[in-house]
Protein backbone atom coordinates (compact mmCIF):
# COMPACT_ATOMS: atom_id res chain seq x y z
CA UNK A 1 0.00 0.00 0.00
CA UNK A 2 1.36 3.46 -1.23
CA UNK A 3 2.73 6.09 1.56
CA UNK A 4 0.73 8.86 2.24
CA UNK A 5 2.03 11.94 0.74
CA UNK A 6 3.55 13.23 3.88
CA UNK A 7 5.15 9.70 4.82
CA UNK A 8 6.32 9.53 0.97
CA UNK A 9 10.37 9.97 -0.04
CA UNK A 10 11.94 13.11 -0.18
CA UNK A 11 12.45 14.88 -3.44
CA UNK A 12 16.19 13.58 -3.29
CA UNK A 13 15.07 10.23 -2.97
CA UNK A 14 12.67 10.38 -5.43
CA UNK A 15 14.88 11.68 -8.17
CA UNK A 16 17.37 8.84 -7.51
CA UNK A 17 14.37 6.54 -8.03
CA UNK A 18 13.06 7.77 -11.27
CA UNK A 19 16.64 8.29 -12.14
CA UNK A 20 17.18 4.54 -11.65
CA UNK A 21 13.76 3.24 -13.19
CA UNK A 22 14.95 5.05 -16.57
CA UNK A 23 19.12 3.85 -16.39
CA UNK A 24 17.51 0.25 -15.38
CA UNK A 25 15.08 0.31 -18.66
CA UNK A 26 11.44 0.13 -16.18
CA UNK A 27 11.11 3.63 -18.01
CA UNK A 28 11.91 3.31 -21.78
CA UNK A 29 13.22 6.04 -24.02
CA UNK A 30 9.64 7.62 -25.11
CA UNK A 31 7.69 6.73 -22.20
CA UNK A 32 5.11 9.81 -21.10
CA UNK A 33 5.77 10.75 -17.31
CA UNK A 34 2.63 12.34 -15.50
CA UNK A 35 2.86 13.60 -12.22
CA UNK A 36 -0.33 12.28 -10.91
CA UNK A 37 0.90 8.72 -12.08
CA UNK A 38 4.36 9.34 -10.35
CA UNK A 39 2.77 10.97 -7.46
CA UNK A 40 0.77 8.45 -6.71
CA UNK A 41 2.78 5.41 -7.36
CA UNK A 42 5.61 6.57 -4.95
CA UNK A 43 3.07 7.77 -2.42
CA UNK A 44 4.21 12.07 -2.58
CA UNK A 45 2.53 15.29 -3.56
CA UNK A 46 2.54 16.41 -7.08
CA UNK A 47 5.15 18.94 -5.81
CA UNK A 48 8.47 16.92 -4.95
CA UNK A 49 7.49 14.97 -8.68
CA UNK A 50 7.24 18.39 -10.11
CA UNK A 51 11.17 19.29 -8.53
CA UNK A 52 12.54 15.41 -9.58
CA UNK A 53 11.35 16.02 -13.09
CA UNK A 54 12.96 19.43 -13.57
CA UNK A 55 16.48 18.02 -11.61
CA UNK A 56 15.82 14.53 -14.30
CA UNK A 57 15.47 17.34 -17.45
CA UNK A 58 18.19 19.61 -16.24
CA UNK A 59 20.53 15.43 -16.16
CA UNK A 60 19.44 15.22 -19.89
CA UNK A 61 16.98 11.89 -18.24
CA UNK A 62 13.88 13.71 -19.07
CA UNK A 63 12.15 15.91 -21.68
CA UNK A 64 9.61 18.42 -20.83
CA UNK A 65 7.66 20.03 -23.56
CA UNK A 66 5.12 23.02 -22.25
CA UNK A 67 1.70 21.84 -22.20
CA UNK A 68 2.70 18.41 -23.38
CA UNK A 69 4.10 17.13 -20.65
CA UNK A 70 7.29 14.85 -19.95
CA UNK A 71 8.79 12.02 -21.49
CA UNK A 72 11.98 9.91 -21.04
CA UNK A 73 14.67 11.17 -23.22
CA UNK A 74 16.44 9.35 -26.06
CA UNK A 75 19.52 7.31 -25.04
CA UNK A 76 22.40 9.32 -26.06
CA UNK A 77 24.48 7.41 -28.04
CA UNK A 78 26.03 10.23 -30.30
CA UNK A 79 27.70 11.51 -26.77
CA UNK A 80 29.25 7.98 -26.06
CA UNK A 81 32.86 9.44 -27.14
CA UNK A 82 32.53 11.97 -25.59
CA UNK A 83 31.11 11.10 -22.41
CA UNK A 84 33.76 8.42 -21.80
CA UNK A 85 36.68 10.91 -23.06
CA UNK A 86 35.15 13.07 -19.42
CA UNK A 87 35.14 9.78 -17.50
CA UNK A 88 38.51 8.58 -18.53
CA UNK A 89 40.29 12.14 -17.42
CA UNK A 90 38.03 12.59 -14.32
CA UNK A 91 38.78 8.89 -12.93
CA UNK A 92 42.51 9.64 -13.46
CA UNK A 93 42.17 12.62 -11.70
CA UNK A 94 40.05 10.30 -8.86
CA UNK A 95 42.69 7.97 -8.95
CA UNK A 96 45.89 10.14 -8.69
CA UNK A 97 44.16 12.26 -5.66
CA UNK A 98 43.71 9.04 -4.09
CA UNK A 99 47.28 7.76 -4.34
CA UNK A 100 48.46 11.32 -3.04
CA UNK A 101 45.99 11.44 0.10
CA UNK A 102 47.33 7.85 0.76
CA UNK A 103 50.74 8.87 0.67
CA UNK A 104 50.37 12.04 2.96
CA UNK A 105 48.58 9.54 5.66
CA UNK A 106 52.10 7.42 5.46
CA UNK A 107 53.65 8.86 8.46
CA UNK A 108 50.08 8.98 10.87
CA UNK A 109 49.70 6.53 13.44
CA UNK A 110 46.53 5.24 11.59
CA UNK A 111 44.62 7.14 8.84
CA UNK A 112 41.38 9.00 9.53
CA UNK A 113 38.62 7.14 10.14
CA UNK A 114 36.90 8.22 7.42
CA UNK A 115 39.42 7.64 5.10
CA UNK A 116 39.59 3.68 7.00
CA UNK A 117 36.05 3.18 6.43
CA UNK A 118 36.39 4.00 2.68
CA UNK A 119 38.97 1.60 2.35
CA UNK A 120 37.77 -1.16 4.18
CA UNK A 121 34.69 -0.89 1.78
CA UNK A 122 36.91 -1.46 -1.25
CA UNK A 123 38.80 -4.39 0.06
CA UNK A 124 35.80 -6.24 0.91
CA UNK A 125 34.21 -4.60 -2.74
CA UNK A 126 37.31 -6.69 -4.29
CA UNK A 127 36.39 -10.18 -2.44
CA UNK A 128 32.46 -9.41 -3.26
CA UNK A 129 33.55 -8.71 -7.31
CA UNK A 130 36.08 -11.76 -7.34
CA UNK A 131 33.33 -14.29 -5.83
CA UNK A 132 30.95 -12.75 -8.66
CA UNK A 133 33.31 -13.16 -11.52
CA UNK A 134 33.22 -16.77 -10.10
CA UNK A 135 30.05 -17.40 -9.88
CA UNK A 136 29.44 -15.93 -13.34
CA UNK A 137 26.95 -13.14 -12.24
CA UNK A 138 27.94 -10.30 -14.01
CA UNK A 139 24.74 -8.61 -12.52
CA UNK A 140 25.89 -8.08 -9.46
CA UNK A 141 29.36 -7.42 -11.11
CA UNK A 142 28.26 -4.21 -12.83
CA UNK A 143 26.94 -2.56 -9.42
CA UNK A 144 29.79 -3.56 -7.56
CA UNK A 145 32.08 -2.05 -10.39
CA UNK A 146 30.37 1.21 -10.16
CA UNK A 147 30.62 1.12 -6.09
CA UNK A 148 34.27 0.75 -6.85
CA UNK A 149 35.12 3.62 -9.01
CA UNK A 150 32.75 6.06 -6.47
CA UNK A 151 34.67 4.66 -3.62
CA UNK A 152 38.15 5.34 -5.47
CA UNK A 153 36.79 8.76 -5.87
CA UNK A 154 35.56 9.37 -1.83
CA UNK A 155 39.13 7.87 -1.21
CA UNK A 156 40.30 11.26 -3.10
CA UNK A 157 38.74 13.07 -0.47
CA UNK A 158 36.98 15.64 -3.15
CA UNK A 159 33.43 15.63 -2.62
CA UNK A 160 33.25 17.45 -6.28
CA UNK A 161 34.94 14.60 -8.35
CA UNK A 162 32.83 12.00 -6.31
CA UNK A 163 29.70 14.02 -7.35
CA UNK A 164 30.26 14.26 -10.80
CA UNK A 165 31.63 10.72 -11.33
CA UNK A 166 28.57 9.53 -9.86
CA UNK A 167 26.66 11.91 -12.47
CA UNK A 168 28.58 10.69 -14.76
CA UNK A 169 28.56 6.90 -14.33
CA UNK A 170 24.65 7.17 -14.37
CA UNK A 171 24.61 8.38 -17.82
CA UNK A 172 27.10 6.02 -18.66
CA UNK A 173 25.42 3.29 -17.48
CA UNK A 174 21.83 4.30 -19.23
CA UNK A 175 24.43 3.95 -22.44
CA UNK A 176 24.82 0.20 -21.85
CA UNK A 177 20.65 -0.22 -21.09
CA UNK A 178 20.98 -0.28 -24.97
CA UNK A 179 21.68 -4.35 -24.95
CA UNK A 180 23.33 -7.38 -22.54
CA UNK A 181 27.15 -6.24 -23.41
CA UNK A 182 29.12 -7.88 -20.19
CA UNK A 183 31.80 -5.01 -19.43
CA UNK A 184 32.98 -6.17 -16.22
CA UNK A 185 34.05 -9.85 -15.83
CA UNK A 186 37.37 -9.25 -18.36
CA UNK A 187 38.41 -6.03 -16.45
CA UNK A 188 37.70 -6.58 -12.85
CA UNK A 189 41.40 -7.41 -12.04
CA UNK A 190 42.65 -4.15 -13.10
CA UNK A 191 40.65 -2.62 -9.86
CA UNK A 192 42.85 -4.71 -7.29
CA UNK A 193 46.16 -3.14 -9.33
CA UNK A 194 44.42 -0.10 -9.30
CA UNK A 195 44.13 -0.10 -5.32
CA UNK A 196 47.60 -1.07 -4.21
CA UNK A 197 48.92 1.67 -6.34
CA UNK A 198 46.60 4.25 -4.66
CA UNK A 199 48.16 2.41 -1.15
CA UNK A 200 51.61 2.85 -2.44
CA UNK A 201 50.82 6.51 -2.88
CA UNK A 202 52.45 5.87 -6.58
CA UNK A 203 50.19 8.82 -7.89
CA UNK A 204 51.49 8.12 -11.61
CA UNK A 205 50.80 4.45 -11.57
CA UNK A 206 47.19 4.95 -10.04
CA UNK A 207 46.43 7.27 -12.87
CA UNK A 208 47.98 5.23 -15.62
CA UNK A 209 46.30 1.68 -14.41
CA UNK A 210 42.51 3.92 -13.84
CA UNK A 211 43.23 6.11 -17.11
CA UNK A 212 44.21 2.67 -18.82
CA UNK A 213 41.16 0.92 -17.51
CA UNK A 214 38.61 3.24 -18.15
CA UNK A 215 40.13 3.61 -21.73
CA UNK A 216 39.41 -0.44 -22.24
CA UNK A 217 35.94 0.35 -21.11
CA UNK A 218 35.31 2.88 -23.42
CA UNK A 219 37.12 0.51 -26.42
CA UNK A 220 34.63 -2.36 -25.40
CA UNK A 221 31.69 -0.21 -26.05
CA UNK A 222 32.20 1.78 -29.24
CA UNK A 223 33.98 -0.85 -31.09
CA UNK A 224 30.54 -2.54 -31.87
CA UNK A 225 29.87 1.14 -33.89
CA UNK A 226 32.76 2.74 -34.15
CA UNK A 227 34.68 2.79 -37.27
CA UNK A 228 37.75 -0.09 -36.66
CA UNK A 229 40.57 2.88 -37.19
CA UNK A 230 38.78 4.96 -34.47
CA UNK A 231 38.96 2.09 -32.33
CA UNK A 232 43.01 1.49 -32.95
CA UNK A 233 43.78 4.93 -32.66
CA UNK A 234 42.43 4.29 -29.12
CA UNK A 235 44.58 1.67 -28.50
CA UNK A 236 47.70 3.18 -29.94
CA UNK A 237 47.48 6.40 -27.99
CA UNK A 238 47.78 6.23 -24.29
CA UNK A 239 45.25 8.20 -22.21
CA UNK A 240 46.95 11.90 -21.13
CA UNK A 241 48.13 11.74 -17.48
CA UNK A 242 48.75 14.59 -14.95
CA UNK A 243 52.10 15.58 -14.27
CA UNK A 244 53.34 14.16 -11.02
CA UNK A 245 54.31 15.37 -7.68
CA UNK A 246 57.88 14.79 -6.92
CA UNK A 247 58.41 14.02 -3.30
CA UNK A 248 61.23 11.70 -1.54
CA UNK A 249 60.45 7.80 -1.11
CA UNK A 250 58.73 6.82 1.86
CA UNK A 251 58.38 2.99 2.67
CA UNK A 252 54.57 1.84 2.30
CA UNK A 253 52.82 0.73 5.08
CA UNK A 254 50.60 -1.82 5.98
CA UNK A 255 47.24 -1.49 5.62
CA UNK A 256 45.36 -2.42 9.09
CA UNK A 257 43.39 -5.83 8.56
CA UNK A 258 40.83 -3.98 11.25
Amino acid sequence: MPASPCEGPSPVVLVDALRREIVEGTLVPGTRITEASVARRHGVSRVPVREALRALEAEGFVESTPNVGSRVAAIPVDEADDLFAVREALEISTARRAALRARGLFGEPRPPEDWWRTRRMLGQLLDDGDAAVEAGDLDRLVELNDRFHVGVAHLSGSATLATLLRQLSNKIEWLYALDTFSRGKRLWPDHRRILAAIDAGDEARAAELMGWHVRESRIGFLARSEPADRVADLRATPPALPPTIQTPTIPTPTIPTA
